[in-house]
């Protein structure tokens, strides 16, 4: 996927994400919001006493609903309107998400100037009302962005001064400088926001990237890659456009599956199927092989590409002995639905690389090596081996051959010469 494609992507997911933390945003205020309208409401309504204790006259029954309530009300709009313009593709526009963020940073002024209509300023400074307005900026790092968070700091600190001015004069803000610096912590903490948003902004880039390129790899190799191979070409980003390279390529395919499927519901061919090719490709997997292609009843494995493995001949055959091992060890070859297999192995030189058009690759192998791999697996129903190999993988093997037993040589259709083929066990 080219630079360009990438960024335009990744600002789609950017314009979906920043939109669903708006929606968490929003529902988490409006839920701040009911609580504190509900405590201080049942304080007013309950504990009218307690209260006025704390104030120099007499408190209006509802005036908590009164504060709250609006600022309420217009988290719950803003809500509906954000659900209903997602529903219909697009989100709020910058200069909104702005004036959103001023009327939300309003409400501890509002709070705090009709504290002060109650009681000393002391008491109204000293009280709940000036911690809300870090709710409201630790609440903003959700914007993922850094001049929204900014911005809230800001508007907090100037209504937070604003107020504190309205009330004890410029005279009194300056005989207590405990305000100022207040106002000061607000706009370091939006500007701590705006880096923490930044950071979250980042490490989300840095993940889609990773899923597009996850994404890329499953594309071109197929599901079944072990996580260590995509990891490693994770660390060595390519185009694999072709190269000649050795490698192993194993073919497997099972017995009379044909005859055996015909009798049996399409359900049951896919149950047998799923747990025949399960342990097989677990099997391939650890031993740093990919399956290229499933070939209906059989599939084609790779080891060697698009990595390079020196000891891809030795792999491959402990792969395809571990397989073989299995099903004696389950005892489903002499099952209800009989589980036999046939593995053909080659080493040799061939062409790899990605084939297909620009909305559509796939990663193969094609030579010689891979068509005489196929031709040795038709051969394990005329010999009495399940493991045939090559004279080349004999070579590679070397005594991690173990047992082998000659069984002569065969023609091969483009060569020239008999093969010599081998029966592994």
């Amino acid at each position: 996927m080219k630079i360009s494609a990438i960024d335009s992507a990744f600002e789609r997911a950017l314009s979906a994400e920043i939109a669903a933390s708006e929606l968490l945003r929003v529902r988490m205020l409006a839920a701040t919001l009911v609580v504190l309208v509900v405590a201080e409401q049942l304080l007013f309504l309950f504990a009218r006493d307690l209260v006025e204790q704390f104030t120099q006259k007499p408190l209006p029954t509802w005036l908590p609903a009164e504060i709250i309530g609006p600022f309420l009300a217009y988290e719950v709009v803003a809500l509906l309107v954000l659900r209903y313009r997602l529903a219909r593709g697009s989100t709020f526009p910058t200069a909104a998400r702005f004036a959103n963020a001023l009327i939300e940073t309003s409400l501890p002024t509002v709070i705090l100037w009709w504290v002060n209509e109650f009681t000393t300023p002391a008491v109204a400074f000293g009280t709940w009302p000036t911690m809300l307005y870090f709710i409201f900026i630790v609440a903003s790092t959700l914007r993922l962005d850094f001049l929204l968070p900014a911005f809230t700091g800001i508007v907090a600190a100037a209504g937070y001064l604003g107020i504190a001015t309205w009330v004890l004069s410029l005279q009194g803000i300056a005989t207590n400088p405990n305000h100022i610096i207040k106002a000061v912590i607000m706009v370091f903490a939006g500007t701590v926001a705006g880096l923490v948003a930044l950071r979250l902004r980042a490490k989300f880039r840095r993940a889609f990237e990773e899923a597009v390129s996850r994404e890329r790899v499953t594309n071109l190799f197929g599901q079944h890659v072990s996580p260590s191979v995509v990891e490693r070409l994770l660390d060595r980003p390519s185009e694999f456009t072709g190269d000649i390279r050795e490698i192993c390529v194993m073919f497997l395919d099972i017995r009379n599956f044909t005859e055996n499927a015909r009798d049996r519901s399409p359900a049951a061919v896919v149950e047998f199927l799923n747990s025949s090719f399960a342990f097989m490709i677990e099997a391939i997997d650890r031993h740093g092989g990919f399956i290229n292609k499933f070939l209906g009843d059989g599939f084609l494995a790779i080891f060697g590409a698009p990595l390079d493995d020196p000891f891809a001949a030795c792999h491959a055959v402990a792969a395809a002995r571990e397989i073989l091992a299995e099903i004696d060890e389950r005892g489903v070859s002499d099952g209800p639905w009989p589980l036999r297999v046939g593995i053909g192995l080659h080493l040799g030189s061939a062409v790899t690389g990605n084939v297909g058009s620009p909305r559509r690759k796939e990663f193969i192998a094609i030579g010689d090596t891979v068509n005489l791999a196929s031709r040795l697996e038709q051969l394990t129903k005329e010999y009495p081996a399940r493991l045939i190999v090559s004279d080349s993988m004999m070579a590679a093997l070397g005594a991690a051959a173990g047992a082998a037993r000659p069984l002569g040589k065969v023609a091969v259709k483009g060569y020239a010469e008999a093969v010599p083929i081998w029966g592994l066990d």
